[in-house]
């Protein structure tokens, strides 16, 4: 199957956590350099970003943010300015890859095209409701296993494509402890849809998603303004891949998982006793967070994203906000964050 890349059609988002971007910008520059760049500057980094030369860029800083949503309660710092840059803005496709990864190799040596993969996953159509054995049936030289319904071939939308990456694993801290050492090596050459009412974690770091279909559930709920020490980044990443799963199951569209890799520096992160400490809280907050979103069945009134949000909202205070009060202003924050959707997109027309 095969189709165009209209690079207009595309925003490349990169949360800068670091001043100095020149050997990751160069690192993507044969990925990067035909598409247009949203750099999204950590409001609390103080240094000057340094940029090289040759992209077409925007820089979004902390005045740019005030100016643009003003006072809010959604906390930007930290990994979550990616999500001001999905805000602001107007392409079809965005892709997210965080600052500290670079371009993987595949097994044969060869350096792998993370941003046409994530292309790939989103223009080819998703099999969310019949899994199909072989992986990606849509991918060259694999097809649809005997028995799979011809009436389901067809696949429907994919809205979102979660990628992986080698080195550093996707570990929360009590696992970092007890494997200290451990890296990932294992290239793993598939896409699969993940199934209808199949909940999963999803990670900005490598990110692709169609905007126009899913955007607002792309959620930094649990980054809430006045949290203190205790660090929401991990929790924040995992409310909105299970929010935006709920809202792709409700409005039948699909999700990926697998391609693309990029591989994943240490710099800039925490020991793992030092996260444990951090995030212990949100660890402990999953028993009560996965349950909830096994449960959750929207609507049929329910038929955009925005809508998905706000009715996920309420069922989020109703039975989350007894259990513990930070379910309540996540709860909150979901419902700000598509006023400002709405607030933002009008300002763009």
């Amino acid at each position: 199957m095969s189709f165009q890349i209209n690079e207009n059609e595309v925003d490349i988002i990169i949360g800068a956590l670091r001043p100095d971007l020149t050997a990751f910008m160069e690192a993507w520059r044969a990925f990067f350099s035909k598409f247009h760049l949203i750099v999204i500057k950590d409001p609390d980094m103080k240094e000057e970003l340094k940029i090289p030369q040759g992209f077409d860029h925007k820089i979004y800083t902390k005045s740019d943010m005030e100016k643009i949503i003003g006072t809010t309660s959604i906390n930007f710092s930290g990994h979550s300015c990616r999500y001001f840059g999905y805000l602001v803005s107007s392409k079809k496709y965005i892709i997210s890859i965080d600052d500290n990864c670079f371009p993987a190799h595949d097994p044969n040596n060869n350096i792998t095209d993370a941003v046409a993969q994530h292309l790939t996953n989103l223009q080819t159509p998703a099999t969310p409701f019949f899994f199909n054995t072989l992986y990606d049936p849509y991918t060259k030289g694999a097809d649809f296993v005997r028995g799979y319904p011809f009436s389901l071939r067809v696949g429907v939308d994919c809205a979102l494509s979660c990628g992986l990456w080698l080195n550093i694993a996707d570990y929360d801290a009590p696992t970092q402890i007890v494997k200290p050492r451990e890296r990932n090596t294992r290239y793993v050459d598939a896409v699969l849809t993940v199934p209808l009412q199949t909940m999963m974690p999803a990670s900005g770091i490598n990110l692709g998603f169609n905007r126009e279909l899913i955007g607002p559930a792309l959620i930094p709920g649990f980054r809430l303004a006045g949290e203190g020490k205790v660090r929401w980044e991990t929790m924040e990443d995992i409310w909105c891949g299970m929010c935006a799963k709920i809202v792709c199951d409700h409005l039948k569209l699909g999700v990926k998982s697998g391609l693309p890799y990029v591989h994943r520096g240490i710099e800039g992160g925490d020991n793992a006793m030092e996260s444990l400490k951090k995030e212990w809280e949100g660890v402990k907050l999953m028993e009560e967070i996965v349950p909830f979103f096994q449960s959750v069945r929207l609507p049929r009134t329910a038929v955009t994203a925005e809508d998905c949000v706000v009715e996920m909202a309420k069922m989020v205070k109703e039975k989350l906000g007894v259990v513990n009060p930070v379910f309540g202003r996540a709860a909150d924050a979901m419902e700000e964050w598509v006023r400002l959707w709405k607030a933002v997109g009008s300002q763009k027309i």
